[in-house]
């Protein structure tokens, strides 16, 4: 069986390729995709085909997946053209006879009024449209997404957000990639919609908190007005397009649509998920040892 993992330069592709090989895939039975794939070299040191493939390059698509058995889709980082480099990838899985095309997705992308669920929503659309057999990976935050900041928040004493209350189901990448290796590699799969998400859900009160009990710096939460964060996220370096997404999205945090307790995460994986306090603790020891 081939099996193709795009994105495998980034994060969660490469941490699915990982997982997959933890399964005992054969490597020369996975193809890991990229745009640059000299940054695979030690994938393909370990018997993983490696193969270029660019979104925005239709060609490259069609040749990375010839001979594809399942596909891999992870979501591209572009907002203004991601839902027309999800096409082509979908055309090229098409085109070479995929069996299965696993897409990540956003969680509750068929309800939450988030921004960024738009071209979500927009693709899967796509795939219920393409003749493919698919399988949605709504995936919810990654830890990742603030343990990354984890330098700054200790920086300035406080998590900002304009999440309010709100809940997210948040998971290690780990987890998902472990999800998406196990919908790769198992049977069953076709035309479901899983809601992925961590077990034990928090609030980024909570979120401040775990990080105060953890470091010995006390650090709090700090709700913004949703244009002071985005404007705070600007100012932090982000491009304003994506500061006001995110911000957005933290308004979709507050109304629950990051939460999901369905269980599907653990059940697919077949283990509970890493828990906010393991995700704190490994990024602590990051800081401390670089």
């Amino acid at each position: 069986m081939s099996l193709i993992v795009t994105g495998a330069t980034g994060q969660l592709g490469r941490l699915t390729v990982e997982s997959l090989l933890e399964r005992g895939v054969p490597a020369g039975d996975i193809v890991a995709t990229g745009r640059r794939p000299d940054q695979l070299k030690e994938l393909a040191d370990r018997g993983v085909q490696v193969r270029a493939a660019d979104y925005a390059d239709p060609a490259s698509l069609r040749a990375a997946f010839q001979g594809a058995d399942r596909v891999l889709l992870v979501s591209g980082s572009e907002p203004a053209a991601r839902v027309r480099q999800h096409r082509n990838a979908i055309e090229a899985a098409r085109a070479a006879g995929a069996d299965l095309v696993a897409y990540t997705s956003i969680v509750n992308a068929d309800t939450t009024t988030m921004r960024l669920a738009e071209d979500h929503r927009a693709t899967e659309e796509l795939l219920r449209n393409s003749g493919v057999p698919f399988t949605l990976l709504r995936n919810s935050w990654y830890f990742e997404n603030y343990t990354a900041r984890l330098a700054d928040f200790l920086g300035h004493g406080a998590v900002f957000g304009s999440a309010g209350e709100g809940r997210v189901s948040g998971a290690a990448r780990a987890d998902y990639a472990a999800a998406a290796a196990a919908v790769l590699t198992g049977d069953g799969h076709e035309g479901r919609a899983y809601e992925l998400g961590g077990d034990e859900p928090f609030t980024l009160a909570q979120l401040a908190a775990e990080i105060t009990a953890q470091s010995g710096t006390q650090v709090g939460y700090t709700d913004l007005p949703e244009a002071e964060h985005a404007e705070a996220l600007a100012a932090a370096g982000l491009p304003q397009l994506v500061a006001d997404i995110l911000a957005d999205a933290d308004q979709g945090l507050r109304r629950g649509e990051l939460y999901t307790g369905s269980g599907d995460l653990a059940r697919l994986t077949g283990r509970p998920t890493t828990r906010l306090e393991e995700a704190v603790a490994a990024a602590l020891r990051g800081l401390r040892t670089a």
